[in-house]
């Protein structure tokens, strides 16, 4: 058994991830004012935020187009690949598994896996990786699917975002409702909910200050019943320096966790906006 890793580009790994997992990477495809561009490929991250404060109309992202997707299988069964595990971004905010699962029996000699990561950037960038890892080492599938399932269940994450504008045009906050009234004058605390990985608002906070603070204490009451080894990450949408003081912070209250710096690219970032952060963590593959 030979088996091949995919993922999509939310997963934001770094070039040298990608090629030393030998891990495949989809684009996703989004559109900004009448352009249409692949995310890590046409357009940097950078340029794309330049881009977000003056468009016209609300960016919109789409699925990687299936005939691209089963190119890609093809040519890895071409390879000698008889088994792809496909990781991607939580059904919840994309039906890019579900048309996975609608497609998989189509590329002769080649059984598909789709994996639903329930999350996405760079969480589940560690999915991928792990799933790479164990592929390498000559793990089976159903093993690479186990360790993935239980690694999952170890994600979590808070998200403070500038203000709702983008999450609500977008669609991708389930209780809109709740925090409508107040987008300009808040702080929101998001998080995906463990029961219906939808992204969720749940709490109110005056200052962007006072919202870090406050995840930082949801965390540690969450990490008292931990027993095992956590990777934190800080991730920010083009707002490096903040990040940065965040993860110095979180460093000095944790010095035995690593706490690295990721990002919102620009398909997740349409929807979170700029200067959104969040404190995000998962067992440790590497311990």
């Amino acid at each position: 058994m030979k088996i091949a890793v995919v993922t999509d580009s939310t997963a934001y790994l770094s070039a040298e991830q990608v090629k030393e997992n030998n891990i495949h990477v989809v684009p996703i495809p989004f559109t900004v004012d009448g352009q249409t561009y692949r995310e890590g490929v046409d357009i940097t991250t950078t340029d794309f935020y330049a881009k977000l404060r003056t468009v016209r109309e609300f960016p919109k992202t789409s699925q990687p187009p299936v005939g691209e997707l089963l190119s890609l299988y093809e040519e890895l069964g071409k390879q000698g690949y008889d088994t792809v595990i496909s990781i991607h971004l939580a059904g919840t905010i994309s039906g890019l598994v579900a048309t996975l699962e609608s497609v998989k029996d189509q590329v002769p000699g080649v059984r598909v896996i789709p994996f639903d990561s329930r999350i996405t950037v760079i969480l589940m960038g560690m999915l991928a990786v792990k799933a790479a890892r164990m592929a390498n080492a000559g793990k089976s599938a159903d093993e690479i699917i186990a360790a993935l399932t239980e690694l999952r269940d170890t994600i979590g994450e808070y998200f403070v975002v500038d203000d709702l504008q983008n999450l609500v045009r977008g669609g991708r906050l389930s209780n809109t409702a709740a925090f409508i009234g107040s987008v300009l004058k808040i702080k929101p605390l998001l998080t995906f909910d463990e029961q219906t990985d939808e992204i969720v608002g749940f709490e109110k906070v005056r200052s962007t200050k006072k919202a870090l603070k406050r995840a930082e204490a949801l965390f540690a009451e969450r990490m008292k019943d931990v027993d095992y080894p956590l990777h934190l990450f800080v991730i920010h949408a083009n707002d490096p320096e903040m990040a940065a003081k965040w993860q110095h912070r979180l460093q000095k209250q944790y010095p035995d966790y690593p706490v690295d710096i990721s990002y919102f690219g620009p398909v997740i970032g349409t929807h979170l906006g700029e200067k959104a952060l969040a404190l995000a963590w998962m067992r440790d593959i590497d311990k």
